[in-house]
C-alpha cells in the first residue's frame, strides 16, 4: 500500500478541481494544471479534498501510478497557491548575470556571454550573485535551474561556477611542489 498515495490532498481556497475523462484539472483564475491519470487510478473529489486510489488492486502499473498521481496533484496545488523557487549562486572573478527583458545574460568566464531565453511561466531575478528562479510548475522550475547550472558547473578546486545556494562543494587540495 502506497504511503504517499493514500494521503488526501487538501485544496486551498480559490482553487477548483474537476475531472474530465482521464485528466484532473486544477484551476486558480486563469492558471490551470492538467494531470493525466492514464486511466489506471480513480480520483475522488469531495468538496475541498482530493483522494487517489488504484483502479485495480492487481495491476502493477496502477499501484506504481497511485503515489505518482497523488504527488503530482499535491505539487499542482502547492504551485498554484505558493509557487516554487530555486536559488543559484555564481562564484568566480568576473562572473555576472543580468536579466534583460526575456533573456538571462550570463558571463561565466567564456569568450562570449551566454544568453538564456526565459520560458513562459518562469520568472528569474538577479540580486548581486544570486539567481532566483520562480514558477508554478515544480518540474519546470527545477529544469530551468539545472540548465542554468549546466552552463558552468562548480569545480572542486576553487569552487568557481554556478551552484545551488544550499549545495555543498567538496573541495580538493591542489598539487603540492616536491622538495
Amino acid at each position: 500500500m502506497s504511503r504517499i498515495g493514500k494521503l488526501p490532498v487538501k485544496l486551498a481556497s480559490g482553487l477548483e478541481a474537476k475531472l474530465e475523462g482521464n485528466k484532473l484539472i486544477i484551476k486558480k483564475g486563469q492558471d490551470e494544471k492538467v494531470i493525466d491519470t492514464k486511466g489506471v487510478v480513480k480520483v475522488n473529489i469531495d468538496g475541498d479534498t482530493i483522494t487517489v486510489e488504484p483502479a485495480s488492486e492487481n495491476d502493477k502499473f496502477a499501484k506504481a501510478m497511485w503515489g505518482t498521481v497523488r504527488a503530482l496533484t499535491n505539487n499542482a496545488v502547492v504551485g498554484l497557491t505558493k509557487g516554487f523557487e530555486k536559488k543559484l549562486e555564481i562564484n568566480g572573478v568576473g562572473y555576472r548575470a543580468a536579466v534583460k527583458g526575456n533573456i538571462l545574460e550570463l558571463q561565466l568566464g567564456y569568450s562570449h556571454p551566454i544568453n538564456y531565453e526565459i520560458p513562459d511561466g518562469i520568472t528569474i531575478t538577479v540580486e548581486k550573485n544570486i539567481i532566483t528562479v520562480k514558477g508554478t510548475d515544480k518540474q519546470e522550475v527545477g529544469q530551468v535551474a539545472a540548465e542554468i547550472r549546466s552552463f558552468r558547473k562548480p569545480e572542486p578546486y576553487k569552487g568557481k561556477g554556478v551552484k545551488y545556494v544550499d549545495e555543498v562543494i567538496i573541495r580538493k587540495a591542489g598539487k603540492t611542489a616536491k622538495k
